[in-house]
């Protein structure tokens, strides 16, 4: 059989991996803190019997957007927005580190300060942040956050913890399953001070929806090419068997 066949199934597969990118960028192009996957495939020569005259399509690692999204101002104290680069740590339910930039955050029944996921932030000490019964709290730019204490006066206040806000290499960092950015180092990514955030705002997802859309449509009819090279190569294989039976 024609090896173009192989060919054309290589592409019509990353058209349908690209197909699945789009389609879940577009699905979260209201989520908050939402990176946009992109979809990454790379021409690669194949060797072997005869002259390397075919190239197939070959994935790659799937990278991820991380610019910023917009500032949406809510003025609710608990949503916070990391202003520039930077992310904010999390602990997934295995117990590593994640990075997240969705900070619309919640505390849950034990106290902890969770993310709206339900995954507890993690304070520069490592931990999960855990807050005391409160009055009134204040999320500073660097992390910090302050508490009045219940029954207290205003003159009463309390430094609770600080949320651990980090800035690894872009480089080395991809998403996980779980929506998570993580990094390829073993070794724990130390706090940075130079990161800021913003209380009262939550950051918008970085998808744009017309270019997914444009790659959805671009995909779908490259797939449709493929498959018409794919129909070809079949009935030039059932042409060329038919030749050989009558001769």
């Amino acid at each position: 059989m024609d090896k173009v066949l192989y060919l054309a199934m290589s592409g019509a597969r990353e058209n349908m991996l690209a197909q699945q990118a789009h389609a879940n960028n577009l699905a979260n192009a209201n989520t908050t803190g939402f990176k946009s996957d992109l979809a990454q495939a790379r021409a690669m020569q194949v060797f072997g019997e005869g002259h390397a005259s075919r190239v197939y399509a070959q994935t790659e690692r799937p990278a991820t957007d991380v610019t910023s999204g917009t500032l949406i101002e809510t003025g609710r104290k608990l949503d916070v927005a990391v202003a520039g680069d930077g992310w904010i740590s999390v602990i997934r339910p295995d117990g590593t580190e994640g990075y997240t930039r969705a900070g619309s955050l919640q505390i849950n029944a034990a106290n902890q300060l969770v993310t709206g996921s339900g995954l507890p932030v993690m304070g520069n000490g490592g931990i999960p942040i855990v807050l005391p019964p409160f009055e009134n709290l204040e999320v500073a730019t660097n992390g910090t956050i302050t508490i009045q204490p219940l029954g207290e006066n205003t003159a009463e206040l309390l430094v609770a913890d600080q949320i651990k806000l980090v800035n690894p290499d872009p480089q080395t960092m991809f998403k996980g399953p779980d929506g998570l950015m993580t990094t390829g180092n073993a070794a724990e990514i130390l706090p940075d001070a130079n990161v800021r955030i913003r209380s009262g705002f939550l950051e918008a997802s970085n998808v744009n929806a017309v270019s997914e859309l444009t790659g959805i449509i671009s995909s779908s009819r490259q797939f449709e090419m493929q498959i018409k090279m794919m129909k070809t190569a079949e009935e030039n294989s059932e042409t060329a068997a038919s030749i050989l039976k009558i001769s």
